[in-house]
């Protein structure tokens, strides 16, 4: 099923991302975690692409298709690879009955800051996704920063890029993760300003290790931590439980907020883990904020 039409059915669509794991015992502690989730019934599960791993994540979607049943989408990098290459993975997936690919231009080298296509590749997410949307029938997800990019120079330009995915072909766009819902919520306003009219879904990951935390930078992954979670988290640095049920009781408060005032769903950054997201989905499940909807 396509995650548009998903989204078209009005009701929050839930959904898990996972990433591939690098040994067998890994893979099924993986089907172990997606085990212990299916039980609330996600919409989708994503399957994120490692610059070069393109095959190892098509394995994964097909085996999480006809081993759970769940609808997969296959994350997909242009980073590292020829046309021809790219052409050859989007070919299996279709063969696979894959229908959802998530468009991205991928990382750089691990030790490398710049991003270089190879010879006879593309440059940007944008040009993967109009070169999917032109020769194959997927639908078509991009991802978009509330905080900006970190390579972007100021949230304009930031969301010029963005503008330019969805006219490239994307159909939804998922955030990256934020902790303060403003952010969102500035994004949201910008992006309808500029004629973004594809659906939004917000990225949310619970903190549970304060060693997550850059602590020059104030941020994780790249998402500005506000200062009195900073804070509310350092004080528990002693305690590994404390943090786990503070960052789990401020990424539910988080996800309420966001399903009352009209987010379409939430998308679950999991880290290959259960137990935070199903605490968290449990209790939106059980309190169901959006049919409170501003």
């Amino acid at each position: 099923m396509r995650i548009t039409a998903m989204l078209a059915e009005r009701r929050p669509v839930f959904s898990f991302e996972f990433f591939p794991p690098d040994t067998e015992v890994g893979t099924e502690t993986l089907f172990r975690t997606i085990g212990e989730l299916r039980e609330l019934e996600p919409s989708f599960v994503s399957v994120t692409c490692r610059n070069h791993s393109r095959t190892r994540t098509l394995e994964l979607v097909t085996r999480i298709r006809e081993l759970t049943g769940i609808e997969p989408m296959a994350h997909y990098t242009c980073a590292g690879a020829t046309l021809e290459e790219l052409h050859s993975t989007l070919r299996s997936l279709r063969e696979a009955g894959i229908d959802n690919v998530l468009a991205l231009r991928g990382d750089p080298p691990q030790g490398e800051t710049a991003f270089r296509s190879v010879d006879g590749g593309l440059d940007h997410g944008s040009e993967l996704a109009s070169m999917i949307r032109r020769e194959y029938d997927f639908c078509i997800g991009g991802a978009c920063y509330p905080e900006g990019h970190t390579e972007s120079v100021s949230l304009e330009e930031d969301l010029r890029h963005t503008v330019l995915k969805v006219e490239s072909g994307v159909d939804f766009l998922i955030t990256q993760l934020f902790f303060d819902n403003a952010a969102y919520v500035d994004f949201i306003a910008r992006a309808r300003a500029a004629g973004i009219t594809v659906p939004i879904v917000p990225g949310i990951m619970p903190i549970t290790s304060v060693r997550q935390l850059s602590r020059f930078e104030g941020s994780l992954f790249g998402a500005r931590v506000p200062p009195r979670l900073r804070e509310a988290l350092l004080r528990r640095s002693d305690d590994a439980d404390a943090v786990v049920q503070l960052g789990v009781a401020w990424a539910t408060l988080q996800c309420a907020e966001l399903l009352a005032g009209g987010a379409p769903g939430i998308h679950f950054y999991t880290l290959n883990r259960s137990p935070a997201t199903r605490a968290i989905l449990s209790a939106l499940l059980a309190a169901r904020p959006w049919e409170r909807k501003r």
